[in-house]
């Protein structure tokens, strides 16, 4: 990727920008941490990542805002792994493991055999631990005070669904799907076609569309664009960088005490001083 320069942005005009989401940020934190930084006025995601999914999340800014739910509406494409032989209530690593089965008799045909019919439409039920609107509330918000809900089932699609690599207990994937699909909920899926129940440890989303991952700028190359200080400002001195604290957003707590963190960049570190649906 040639060097970014700040003028090359037209941000009121508009721009589709490309980023590669990270580890623990919710797709909010990114918009907030890239309008802050680059001081955009008007700025919008087009398809939101959880907080333990990272790859591609779209931001569109200014006048192509108006294009975020055409965006939104394409084919996604996810890699990840999923975990056999456990579940989650989550059905991810936002919780803890609540029932665990037997899993070594599985063979290679009977999990591909397991995957084929999962290919083309289906009726899926979204987690509970999801944004999902139960009654005027987030379903997450239902589930970390432990309570049920009835969430309503949906048609999705998923065009291809490939496995890439069977080390058990793990399966890694590729998967192409339509809007709306929640991986999540299709490693529940499996885990019970399966008979030995599964969650997801690990997602990417690669595209939305024709947008690849490949395209996508890191955080701290979105940082380096920051604009100049405005007059007035250029011999203040900067503030001290804060040390960063343990992640405290609901819903992160049993993961970050069950993974120890990675080395940060300065941007996670500066979201995380204070700045800071794969679905």
């Amino acid at each position: 990727m040639s060097e970014l320069n700040l003028s090359a942005f037209d941000f009121e005009a508009g721009e589709v920008l490309l980023v590669n989401k990270p580890l623990t940020w919710s797709s909010f934190d990114v918009v907030r941490k890239v309008k802050n930084t680059l001081r955009i006025k008007k700025i919008g995601h087009a398809g939101t990542l959880d907080p333990l999914a990272t790859g591609l999340l779209i931001l569109c800014t200014g006048k192509k805002t108006k294009q975020i739910d055409l965006i939104q509406a394409q084919q996604k494409e996810y890699t990840g792994t999923f975990r056999l032989g456990q579940t989650t209530p989550s059905f991810d690593l936002e919780t803890p493991v609540d029932q665990e089965q037997p899993y070594a008799h599985l063979t290679e045909a009977a999990i591909r055999a397991a995957v084929a019919q999962f290919l083309g439409e289906i009726t899926q039920t979204p987690p509970l631990f999801s944004a999902v609107k139960v009654n005027g509330e987030r379903a997450y918000e239902v589930a970390r005070r432990g309570e049920q809900a009835v969430i309503k089932s949906k048609q999705v699609t998923l065009e291809a669904f490939e496995l890439t690599r069977i080390e058990l207990p793990e399966v890694d994937f590729r998967i192409t799907c339509s809007k709306g699909t929640y991986i999540r909920s299709l490693a529940r899926d499996l885990g019970l076609a399966l008979g030995c129940g599964a969650h997801l440890t690990k997602l990417v989303r690669t595209r939305i569309g024709e947008y690849a991952l490949a395209d996508a700028l890191t955080m701290d190359q979105l940082q380096a664009l920051a604009p100049p200080r405005p007059e007035g400002e250029a011999n203040r001195p900067p503030r001290p960088r804060r040390e960063r604290q343990p992640e405290r957003r609901a819903g992160l707590e049993y993961f970050n005490a069950t993974h120890a963190a990675a080395p940060e960049s300065e941007s996670e570190a500066a979201a995380a001083g204070g700045d800071a649906v794969g679905r």
